[in-house]
């Protein structure tokens, strides 16, 4: 009788453990971790954020994933991408503006890259990167394929890139994204049997709009606006299949983001079902700054779920960090808020507000309402549409109560000065003269 009883407890408990054994076996400790990031492409650039554009791929991750509705980056590049890489806020590292690359020195500040390496990561870089200073190598990642400046297509944008230092030739006839995916498609498969960290920034959809291998003869700007949006979508498609190829996808977290809002050339076909909304990139508007995030890890990440959490760009940092089971840095202030639990399919601990800066302007924005350094208070109730200004006299108690609240933030994180990073970019190069 004992016996019997023995062996079901046992059974029992067996029983209860294997959701959980299941549960470790689809999440790797050391995931591999694609961060593709798009660029200049907004909520409305993307067909599973409400955009008119056919992205199948895209929306496939979504909704075998994740995807996050209020994802806030810097409306511009540079230090756009700078928050994601440094988890720190344009005002501590000095680069807010797209002059200011500069500021930011690698003996001063930590990249991501260099956090994961620590942890046994292998690290790529594979596109844009010239809003920032040095390059990728400098910042600790171990290969890298970069092309100066912005929306570099075609030999006639550019004629040269760089492979792990050494100078390219771009042929006549060869479209650069195409390269950087075979870049891509080469780290993965050399290095499929360790864990991996790939930040992918994209040439798409960056202006100048021209025509993609797909293009027809003769299309008009419109057309080339959605055949970029379509193959920067069929690119995503072809490195999910060369993860599926080499067995890797449940092996590996991919998030796909913009770096900032829709450009000028696109605010009025990227419309969010059927209305256009408010502001573009390069604007301290919710269409400079929303932008797209969607997560997809194949036996962990929730399919079909959307996230109402707050994310902003520099949460990234600590999200990466804590997927590979690595240290953050010491001694350094950071602003990241890991969102790792939400994207296994926990409740996690939600950020409270967002921050956004660009050249001496800012906000913080809370599920709600925003404020800015200039003292204006927006309901957002209507966004990304509206954002309705709340009078200085109201008598709400939700507004004056955000208010309050908000501006405590806000003075915790003073914007620096517009320009101040041209400064800050001299004394970061005067002070690295006298390190040793």
């Amino acid at each position: 009788m004992k016996k019997r009883w023995f062996v079901s407890l046992n059974l029992c408990l067996l029983s209860s453990l294997l959701p959980v054994l299941a549960q470790e076996q689809s999440a790797p400790s050391k995931p591999n971790i694609i961060m593709i990031l798009s660029d200049d492409v907004g909520i409305g650039d993307v067909g599973c954020s409400g955009g008119p554009f056919k992205t199948p791929q895209i929306d496939t991750l979504a909704k075998g994933g994740t995807r996050f509705e209020y994802c806030y980056a810097t409306p511009l590049c540079g230090p756009s991408r700078c928050q994601l890489l440094t988890g720190r806020y344009p005002f501590r590292t000095g680069l807010i503006n797209n002059n200011s690359h500069e500021a930011i020195q690698p003996g001063h500040e930590i990249m991501i890259p260099t956090v994961l390496k620590k942890a046994g990561y292998v690290t790529a870089s594979v596109g844009k990167w010239g809003q920032m200073s040095f390059g990728p190598g400098e910042w600790g990642f171990d290969e890298y394929l970069m092309f100066p400046g912005s929306g570099r297509y075609w030999r006639e944008q550019t004629a040269r890139y760089r492979v792990n230092g050494q100078r390219r030739n771009l042929p006549e006839g060869q479209y650069l994204p195409d390269l950087m995916h075979e870049f891509v498609v080469s780290f993965i498969a050399r290095h499929k049997d360790q864990p991996f960290f790939l930040y992918y920034p994209m040439s798409h959809i960056h202006g100048p709009i021209v025509r993609t291998p797909d293009s027809k003869p003769g299309a008009g700007q419109d057309e080339l606006y959605a055949d970029n949006i379509a193959y920067m979508d069929k690119l995503v498609g072809k490195l999910m299949a060369e993860l599926d190829r080499l067995h890797l996808r449940e092996k590996t977290v991919v998030l796909f983001a913009g770096d900032n809002g829709t450009a000028r050339f696109g605010v009025n076909t990227a419309t969010v079902n059927g209305r256009r909304i408010i502001g573009m990139k390069a604007t301290m508007l919710e269409g400079g700054s929303r932008v797209p995030l969607l997560v997809n890890w194949p036996g962990v990440t929730p399919g079909a779920k959307v996230s109402h959490d707050l994310i902003d760009f520099s949460d990234f940092f600590a999200t990466f960090a804590e997927l590979g089971g690595a240290e953050l840095p010491k001694g350094v202030t950071l602003d990241s808020h890991s969102f790792a639990a939400q994207i296994k399919g926990e409740k996690g601990a939600p950020r409270e507000w967002v921050y956004v800066e660009l050249n001496g302007r800012s906000y913080v924005r809370n599920d709600r309402f925003k404020l800015t350094n200039k003292g204006n208070l927006f309901d957002l109730s209507e966004a990304p549409y509206k954002e309705i200004l709340v009078a200085s006299d109201t008598t709400d108690p939700a507004a004056i109560a955000a208010r309050k609240h908000l501006q405590v933030i806000l003075d915790q994180h003073p914007a620096a000065p517009a320009g101040e990073g041209n400064n800050a970019a001299k004394a970061a190069k005067k002070k690295a003269r006298k390190q040793p």
